[in-house]
């Protein structure tokens, strides 16, 4: 095909070469055209110089520039295929690159979560303890005056039966038997006006 295609060439070259000195020798009288019209001593040697040279060329020179125009060609479609797989890798390393973005930031937000969730609980805890902790105390405190209550209670009873006793034996002129009868009876008469009281 490629010798079919150079030996069409090379005839409609040679017979284009040919025909336009014969049109150049036939106007030769005209002088408004002498000066672009060659002589035909000139012409000759240098159409066989350009048909020897045409002819070194079709046959040396011609394959090799072909055959470096096609490893070219084919260098240029290796980029081109090589470009286009490295633009898909590209693509599918962005998807993966999106997804493990979108999962790290679902990760650090279910961390967060479970971070708050563990927060309010310890806080829950804690505000627990420092209830029953505070709870403790007033129970504590309450039982505390309640038994400062009974002592400081007892102590004024025992005051009070004393006194009682006292003021009882200056009355009635005797002196009353201070662990004796009398004086169970004056504390028992405390104990129940205390009752009476509360």
């Amino acid at each position: 095909m490629k010798q079919i295609n150079r030996a069409t060439v090379a005839a409609a070259i040679s017979s284009f070469v040919l025909a336009v000195p014969a049109q150049a020798f036939a106007e030769e009288s005209s002088n408004k055209a002498e000066i672009l019209i060659p002589k035909m001593a000139e012409f000759i040697p240098a159409l066989i110089a350009f048909l020897i040279i045409w002819v070194v060329l079709a046959k040396f020179a011609w394959p090799q520039i072909l055959s470096m125009m096609d490893e070219r060609g084919k260098r240029i479609q290796e980029s081109l295929d090589e470009a286009e797989t490295t633009k898909k890798r590209a693509i599918a390393s962005r998807k993966e690159y999106d997804e493990l973005v979108t999962d790290a930031r679902r990760k650090s937000a279910d961390i967060v979560l479970e971070a708050r969730k563990d927060a309010e609980a310890e806080r829950a805890r804690i505000i627990e303890a420092a209830h029953k902790e505070a709870e403790d105390i007033i129970a504590k405190a309450h039982a505390n005056a309640e038994d400062e209550r009974n002592a400081i209670y007892a102590a004024a009873a025992a005051s009070i039966a004393d006194l009682s006793v006292s003021v009882a034996s200056k009355i009635v002129g005797e002196t009353l038997d201070q662990d004796g009868e009398q004086r169970r009876l004056i504390e028992r008469y405390v104990k129940e006006a205390g009752s009476l009281n509360a």
